[in-house]
């Protein structure tokens, strides 16, 4: 039976096409050609949060979307709002986020080219088209629901990434007849059975296994444990697998491929078992590892599957089913004991975990203290949300223990600065139960530091730590290197005490482990952000 027909707008029925996708929340800002959408998100019943710059927007839908495995959503109106959005789209494309952007367009009869109308832009489709999964220009009402339910499909199928959605701002204040479209049940990726008993007819005669799991493996961390365990496979996690293992496993080795103990073991290995991970230069930042002849690769992506790294057995699924069944076949091993120091594979992962340790102390050494200070202060269940700065990469990312999959949430590959705020009110939002610890410096939080007075209008409670080394630390370092004059890397800082206060939020500088746990302790039971000033 079809669904009954309602009239409406075309505004009003984004909103409850939304709704009938189970949105519960979605970020924007209103302007002149999309207050059509805004004028039915409260009967929809769907939570509006206003960042301070589109950019924002998109940035909070991420970090929505990575701690809860949903779908986070903006709403921004046309031309340079969207573009103020392409840089968080960009950054969801390059990390496999599922961000949805619903944008207000040029009329549907518009010049071909142009007449200047506000907010035209020559070729906005165009532009978003190369940056996102796909983009996609409604001309009808009666479209709007079928266009919603395509991108939620879109993705919850294959390798999840953004999906842009422009309306004519004529589409959205005209009436139409609208039925609503239920998204259809996403495919089941299984694995073929000819590839998982050629895997495990590989694995299965290796003295000497590995795991390295990334970002796509993160939704199968028990089975990545699990064939762990069976194999006595240490586990090397990429910077967005982090936690994919919890950190104290006897088999984890650490998360950060590019550490040089990460390449020892595969070095070491007979046989790696790759799970949802690109191997990626922006993740090996040495160069490439050597897995010629020895690599299985589990991924959603049969593309991604040949890239980077010629697998010797490929299987395209799902991960959870793809490793299932590679346990299936495998078939019964001895019972893992973790409590056991002679566990199958456990003085191996020691051996490597070790020097990865040592390693990622050595390289975190000048934040040792505000490193110690978050771990004590989030515990086991705590999410860190880090922007591409020092104190992240060569810091949190070796030095701070992760104990579950998207807890360790980082602007990967594309490497955008400004992420940390706005997606950690995102993540804040979307696990509004658990610790969330914004990390960040000086340099990068400058981008999008008006989202502070966003995190201070819905009241979050957010520590945001800043370390503060007076520039752009990274590329100073790189001209110093290079033998460089030093130019365009230093710089003063603001006088952050006025800065926080004129932003709504709460600040404090902490320039001992003493302050520091203080300042967090304070920030958690807040009712708006901490600024937690750290001088390096």
């Amino acid at each position: 039976m079809s669904a009954v027909a309602t009239t409406t707008t075309g505004g009003r029925a984004v909103a409850h096409a939304l709704a009938a996708h189970g949105v519960e929340v979605v970020w924007g800002i209103p302007g002149t050609h999309n207050l059509e959408i805004y004028a039915g998100l409260s009967a929809a019943g769907i939570r509006h949060l206003s960042p301070r710059h589109e950019q924002g927007a998109g940035f909070a839908a991420d970090g929505y979307s990575r701690v809860t495995g949903r779908p986070g959503v903006c709403v921004t109106t046309s031309g340079p709002a969207v573009l103020n959005a392409a840089t968080a789209l960009g950054q969801a494309y390059s990390d496999s986020i599922p961000v949805l952007l619903i944008a207000a367009g040029m009329p549907l009869r518009a010049p071909g080219l142009g007449n200047g109308e506000l907010h035209e832009t020559k070729d906005l489709v165009g532009a978003l088209d190369g940056i996102v999964a796909y983009t996609h220009r409604v001309t009808s009402v009666a479209e709007i629901p079928v266009a919603v339910a395509q991108a939620f499909a879109r993705m919850a199928t294959g390798r999840p990434r953004p999906v842009v959605i422009e309306i004519p701002l004529d589409v959205l204040a005209e009436e139409g007849e609208v039925r609503a479209v239920p998204a259809p049940p996403p495919p089941v990726l299984a694995p073929p059975p000819s590839a998982v008993d050629a895997a495990a007819a590989l694995l299965s005669h290796a003295h000497r296994p590995a795991i390295l799991a990334g970002g796509g493996a993160s939704r199968a961390a028990a089975e990545v444990r699990l064939v762990a365990e069976r194999l006595g496979a240490p586990v090397a996690c990429s910077i967005n697998g982090k936690g994919t293992v919890a950190e104290d496993h006897p088999l984890s080795v650490g998360a950060g491929y590019a550490a040089a103990a990460v390449r020892d073991l595969v070095d070491d290995s007979d046989a790696v078992l790759v799970v949802g991970s690109e191997l990626a230069p922006a993740d090996l930042w040495l160069g490439p590892l050597d897995l010629g002849g020895k690599v299985v690769r589990i991924d959603v992506d049969p593309a991604q599957a040949v890239t980077n790294a010629v697998p010797a057995v490929s299987i395209v699924a799902d991960a959870g089913l793809a490793l299932a069944a590679l346990l299936d076949e495998l078939g019964a091993g001895a019972d893992f004991d973790p409590g056991v120091l002679d566990a199958p594979g456990a003085a191996r992962a020691a051996r490597f975990r070790e020097a990865h340790r040592a390693e990622a102390r050595a390289t975190a050494a000048p934040w040792a203290d505000l490193l110690d200070g978050l771990a004590a202060a989030l515990g086991r269940d705590g999410i860190v949300v880090a922007d591409n700065a020092m104190v992240a990469y060569n810091g949190a990312l070796g030095a701070l223990s992760a104990y579950h999959p998207r807890s360790f949430l980082f602007p990967t590959g594309y490497g955008t600065l400004g992420y940390a705020v706005p997606a950690a009110i995102g993540a804040k939002i979307g696990r509004p139960r658990d610790r969330v610890v914004a990390l960040s410096g000086d340099g990068g939080l400058m981008f999008t530091v008006g989202e502070l007075a966003a995190g201070a209008q819905a009241g979050i409670a957010l520590p945001v730590v800043v370390s503060d080394n007076r520039g752009y630390g990274e590329i100073r370092r790189e001209m110093t290197e290079r033998g460089d004059p030093l130019l365009g890397v230093d710089f003063a800082s603001p006088d952050f005490a006025a800065l926080w206060r004129a932003l709504g939020c709460h600040g404090v500088v902490a320039e001992d482990r003493a302050a520091l746990d203080e300042a967090l302790e304070r920030a958690f039971a807040a009712d708006r952000p901490t600024v937690i000033h750290v001088p390096e």
